[in-house]
Formats: C-alpha cells, structure tokens, sequence
C-alpha cells in the first residue's frame, strides 16, 4: 500500500514503514518554544529532572508574543527564558527578531522531510517546507527536548486538490480562507492536510506558508504544501505521495474563478465572498502574524497605498515577521511608503494578534486583520469584531475606511 507524505516522513526517521494509526516514538529534527510556552517548558523541564537539552543546536526560545514585556510579570518570564538560553548553551531570538514561525525558517531550523516539534499552534507552517511539523504542550515539549523524542500517533491524512491557477489580484491568503471555510474549523482534527494541485505550484515559500498555517484552523495536525515548484537556496530531497496512497477524504476544487475572500466575526471558518462585506465600515486595519508579515505582504499592501492617505478614520499597524523582513521593506522602500500612508510600525513579532498589547482594540471597534484566527477576544477585547483577510484586501480598506475589494488597485 502506498504512503501520504506524513506516513514517509515519519517512516524515514523510525526506520521502518509505518501508516495512519500506528503509534510511534520518533526522533526529532528540532523543536522551539516562544515565550507564551517556554516558561511552562522549562518549568516541565525542571521539574523532570532535565539537566542538558538533547542539542542545543536544535533547540530553540523565541520571545516574540509580548515583546516588549508589558509588565513585570512577563519581563521576569523573559529573563527565566534567557537565563536557561544560556545556561544550555541553546539560541534565544531576542525582541524584534521575528516570530517564531518565521525566524525557525529564515535561520533553517526546519529543512524538507524533517519532523519539527513546537509548542505553538502554528508550527503546521513548516508545512510549506516539505516538513512534518506540528504544536504540542509544554510538557511534551519539554520532555523532547531532554530525550530529542516525540511520540506520535501517525495521522490520516486529507488530500486537498485545487486546480487552476489563482486571477490576478487573489492571493494565498484568499485560497487558504476558502478552503478553511469548506473544511471548518473542526473539519480536520488531529489529521494531516496535503494540499495540491495547480493552484500551489507556482506559490512562492512565503505564499506556501500562509497555506500551511492555516491548516491549524482546520484542526489539523500537520498541512503540508507538495513540494512541486518549491524552490530553495539549497538543494533538497523531495518528499512525495505515492500514486495508491490512501486518503480518509479527497477535497477538489476549481480556484480559477475565486474571488478576494474575508472570514467574518467569529469564526475563521465564517468565510465569504468579500462582496457580501464590501462598504463594512472599519476602525482599524492590521497586517503582520505568523501568517502574513512577509516581505511580499507588506510589498503588496504599499503597491496599493503608495502616493496616498490612508482614511482619517482608520489606524493602521504594521508588524513585520521579523528584523530580516523589516530591513528588506525598508531597503526596498516598502516601509516608507507605509509609514508615509500613515501606518504605524510595531516591533517585529506577534504584536496585536494575541492581544496582550502594542493595540488591543476599543469597544465596538471593526478590525480587519490579516491574521489567521478571529475568535471573540482574540485581539484582546471581546467587545470588537474582527474581519479576517489578505494583506491586499486590509490595505484597501484601510484606504477606503470600508471593506472593498482590493482587485481595483491591483489589476
């Protein structure tokens, strides 16, 4: 019987065949934990009786949730973090290096065919990278990185195949909100996505990380992006699906047609066309997260906004991913042209998303943000409405004060 991506991924790291089901303890290529985890990790750690991480090489602390520390609190978490960084030898990205997510990648952390472990919800983001990785607990984190072990139930795996390829003006971001609408926010759990077909091909990595991302708004435990047109700095192996590989469920979807798309309060999975939003009135606009603060994001957002003002009744923020995206927006003139449109730049990080600070929304506020995750309080006030969209879509609304379809500006 022939395998899924995640069954020889995990079968080439326990050194025998294995399929949906079966329960393993499988070596790990690396695994991070960010500072909303990483002090309960190294508490778990402790309190295990660790002494030495398995390698600090693979082994990684990001503080990037409230960076800044808001408060004495988390400023003594993040010194917890950065005492145990030193004392493992272990590397520790610092406020404004990036989101954990981003910088994992940037400083290949995670490579094609890897199995990466991360106490965040997110880590299904490697996904893009022909990796399985995917978000565990603080105490199992903590325990792999004493043993550099994980055990896994290998999971089933759903095979989404999208054929045609995306118009003009609809991004990444638009595709992956549709099929987390198809799919639902429960539609996947604890199974793996692979996602297909001509529609991914010619995506860039960045663009393949918004899809894989989002795999965790369908409940997944790992989504990983085919590897066909994947394109690195470096040489790799890809890792593909047999041609009789067994799939619990099959999804096939036209995209040649779609159109811009935005998920509605209070559920990822709320998604329409964005023309049953158009003239939604908005207070705020955001772009940043583990899902869309890369450079083709914020590139995408200044192609709409340069030479103009955004609306007198909106603020705009902007959190890149990381130090390295922000030095190329400001190199290649992107952040000027945001911060000339009347943007607002916060440390590179998760920034609003999480809703500790750096822009917790009022009362009544409309938000729409180029997140992954809407839930009421998710900014930090249950009292706003948050609008889920790509980054094209939360620049030109920003500009009109209104939701709108951002294909005007960009075809």
């Amino acid at each position: 019987m022939g395998q899924t991506i995640s069954e020889k991924i995990i079968s080439n790291h326990v050194g025998k065949k294995v399929y949906a089901g079966e329960l393993v303890v499988s070596e790990v290529d690396g695994c991070m934990a960010s500072d909303t985890t990483g002090p309960l990790t190294i508490k778990a750690f402790h309190e295990m009786g660790g002494k030495k991480v398995f390698n600090p090489d693979k082994c990684a602390l990001i503080i990037d949730h409230a960076a800044p520390s808001p408060n004495e609190r988390i400023a003594n978490l993040h010194k917890m973090m950065r005492d145990f960084a030193k004392e493992q030898g272990m590397r520790l990205f610092e406020i404004g290096e990036g989101i954990c997510h981003q910088v994992m990648v940037e400083n290949a952390y995670v490579k094609p065919g890897d199995i990466f472990i991360g106490a965040d919800s997110h880590t299904p983001t490697y996904g893009a990278l022909n990796a399985f990785a995917c978000g565990v607990g603080s105490t199992d984190l903590a325990a792999t990185m004493m043993t550099g072990k994980i055990w896994l139930k290998v999971p089933q795996t759903i095979q989404i195949n999208c054929s045609g390829k995306l118009q003009e003006g609809v991004t990444a971001k638009d595709l992956i909100l549709f099929l987390v609408g198809k799919v639902t926010v429960s539609g996947a759990t604890y199974q793996a996505i692979e996602f297909t077909g001509e529609a991914f091909e010619g995506l860039s990595l960045a663009s393949r990380m918004t899809i894989a991302n989002m795999s965790s708004e369908m409940g997944a435990k790992t989504g990983i992006v085919h590897p066909k047109g994947l394109e690195l700095d470096y040489d790799f192996e890809a890792i593909t699906p047999d041609e009789d590989a067994n799939y619990i469920k099959t999804f096939d979807f036209d995209v040649s047609e779609l159109e811009p798309q935005v998920s509605a309060p209070e559920s990822p999975d709320n998604v329409h066309n964005i023309s049953n939003y158009e003239g939604t009135k908005i207070n705020y606009a955001f772009i940043g997260t583990c899902c869309n603060g890369r450079l083709e994001d914020l590139d995408i957002a200044a192609e709409i906004l340069k030479g103009k003002k955004i609306h007198p009744d909106v603020r705009m923020v902007i959190a890149p991913a990381s130090q390295s995206v922000l030095l190329d927006a400001i190199s290649n003139g992107t952040m000027s042209t945001l911060i000339e449109a009347g943007a607002s730049l916060i440390t590179s990080g998760c920034g609003p998303c999480v809703g500790t600070h750096q822009g917790v929304p009022a009362d009544g506020e409309v938000v729409i943000s180029a997140a992954n995750r809407n839930f009421r309080g998710r900014m930090g006030n249950p009292n706003s409405n948050i609008y889920l969209g790509a980054p094209s879509t939360v620049a030109a609304s920003a500009l009109e004060g209104q939701i709108v379809n951002p294909k005007k500006y960009l075809v």
